[in-house]
């Protein structure tokens, strides 16, 4: 009896040990998972800033190139995409959330791939391409680019955008779960 009574300590020490553990690893991970999101959310933000100096740069360039209302164009999408990033990380590292470390992922190739985009449309004010923006081009003047052109500035678009859709889903989401965990 006796000797029951003190593997039945042992076990309950043991597995009181092992919660304990479980416990600290999850808060290791919950941790390390703040800590992804935060710089995350800091990486959209500075991408953000770029993008938005970028465009204020490239305002001066505008003028000075062969297809002027094209160069409008990809202004507009670094200062317009630039604000949607800040926004992004503002609420991302202001406010309360559910966002998870994937999500935060899709959310920097997001960015990433706006960047892509918006010189696309840089390279677009000299190739002058009319497939995939061909109100603008046709105001523009342009006659369209070469097969490869056409390509870099529609995948970088359908890319970025998909993407971006994803991104701010993800994110509303996250904020979704966040207010439905706590009750509110």
């Amino acid at each position: 009896m006796w000797m029951q009574s003190g593997s039945m300590k042992c076990g309950a020490s043991r597995t009181l040990f092992l919660a304990h553990e479980a416990n600290r690893s999850n808060q290791r991970q919950r941790r390390r998972a703040r800590m992804d999101v935060r710089r995350g959310g800091q990486e959209i933000l500075l991408n953000g800033m770029a993008l938005v100096l970028a465009g204020l740069i490239w305002g001066l360039i505008v003028p000075h190139t062969p297809y002027p209302r094209l160069a409008l164009g990809a202004h507009i999408q670094f200062e317009a995409n630039g604000l949607l990033l800040i926004v992004m990380a503002v609420l991302l590292l202001k406010f309360d959330h559910d966002v998870g470390p994937r999500s935060i992922l899709v959310m920097r190739l997001s960015a990433w791939l706006t960047w892509a985009m918006a010189l696309s449309e840089v390279a677009n004010s000299w190739w002058g391409t009319s497939n995939i923006l061909p109100i603008v081009a046709h105001q523009a003047g342009a006659a369209g680019g070469l097969p490869w052109q056409e390509d870099a500035v529609t995948s970088t678009h359908v890319g970025a955008g998909l993407c971006l859709i994803v991104a701010w889903a993800l994110l509303i989401l996250g904020f979704v779960r966040s207010g439905a965990s706590s009750g509110r």
